[in-house]
């Protein structure tokens, strides 16, 4: 294929190899791998996940929950705490898919209790210290009341408690993201065994991130899994340590369009509505919103020693090189962005191909 305008490629080998490996670890702690949907969008990409025998899988919103619904999904949770307002949307999923939804609140469960036409599966958002969303771990009385709320309605079915260890992001290790997931698993097992004492004997256990799900290999602790960003990865999961560059699946082609020698800058086509402006500050005081790869065979080449992302605007990307980079590089030339975070690229894009030039399936409504 010809490059002409920033283009996002997906190696699918590597997406085939990242889902493998974590489906093979979910298998081996005897859990359930539910994984987000919410970095590729792609119904293509969902087939893939299908071949490692998943069939439960996680989305951010209800666009999303139609699109796999529509491409032949069955057992989907909405990982985003119930949207009241999008009711009549949630009845008709609920009519023709085993839905779950999330709850934090007695007013969302009163709501549902009058509103849902057909029974869905509750999890309740717990709130283990990232501090975003959720009920906070250690508020027992507001927990416990409001799951004997729930199981008084016939139409909401109480499955258990789900977090999102999003705090995992700011780790700077693999030891710092180790002691989040044992430090997330300590507080979830404590209310469990709370409840427990109260009478609720089955309560299980869901946790969703990538750099926990990919440094960890024993989940046996919990009951489910939901990683997304691992499908992709990207230069904030090896900053991580989540991953090696080998496991980044998606490089943005952008064509050069300029260089600056007197500076050793690059300019590309493929600016901030390419990439987004996610940007990574390094302890150095450097940052980058992406590393530079060169093309080698059918797709990118390992990223480039001294050579980033400097800066970007809407349509323009500043590349900081060497000076034996921009004697090799010429104008017209191709250079591969390796993106600062997989699931803003690619729904900046909205759409991408393999390396055979197979336009993927994606979901434009998200």
């Amino acid at each position: 294929m010809e490059v002409t305008q920033p283009i996002l490629f997906v190696d699918k080998d590597r997406v085939l190899k990242n889902i493998e490996k974590m489906a093979a670890k979910a298998k081996e702690s005897k859990v359930l791998f539910r994984p987000h949907f919410k970095t590729h969008h792609s119904a293509d990409i969902g087939e893939w996940f299908k071949q490692n025998g998943v069939e439960a899988i996680t989305v951010s919103s209800v666009d999303m929950a139609e699109y796999f619904t529509e491409n032949g999904w069955k057992d989907i949770t909405l990982a985003f705490s119930v949207n009241i307002k999008q009711i009549k949307r949630i009845n008709k999923l609920a009519e023709k898919i085993d839905l779950g939804l999330l709850v934090e609140s007695q007013e969302a469960v009163d709501f549902l209790e009058k509103n849902l036409s057909s029974p869905v599966n509750i999890w309740i958002k717990i709130d283990t210290d990232y501090h975003r969303t959720g009920i906070h771990w250690d508020n027992e009385t507001v927990l416990s009341k409001l799951i004997r709320n729930i199981r008084d309605i016939e139409k909401l079915r109480f499955i258990g408690l789900l977090t999102h260890t999003g705090h995992s992001y700011n780790a700077k290790n693999k030891c710092e993201i180790e002691e989040i997931y044992a430090d997330t698993v300590i507080k979830l097992k404590d209310i469990k065994e709370r409840l427990f004492l109260q009478g609720f004997s089955t309560v299980k256990l869901s946790i969703g991130d990538t750099p926990t799900c990919s440094v960890i290999s024993d989940f046996s602790e919990v009951d489910e899994i939901r990683p997304g960003n691992f499908v992709f990865y990207d230069v904030i999961q090896l900053e991580l340590e989540a991953c090696d560059e080998k496991d980044i699946a998606v490089a943005l082609a952008c064509p050069v369009v300029a260089k600056h020698e007197d500076r050793n800058e690059i300019v590309l086509y493929g600016g901030a509505i390419h990439l987004s402006k996610d940007i990574i500050y390094r302890e150095d005081k450097t940052y980058t919103y992406g590393l530079v790869a060169l093309p080698e065979g059918k797709g990118w080449g390992k990223s480039l020693k001294d050579t980033f992302v400097k800066s970007i605007s809407q349509e323009h990307g500043i590349i900081k090189t060497t000076p034996e980079i921009i004697k090799k590089v010429k104008i017209g030339d191709i250079m591969y962005i390796l993106p600062i975070h997989s699931c803003l690229t690619a729904n900046a894009m909205k759409k991408y191909f393999t390396l055979d030039d197979e336009e993927l399936n994606y979901n434009l409504k998200c």
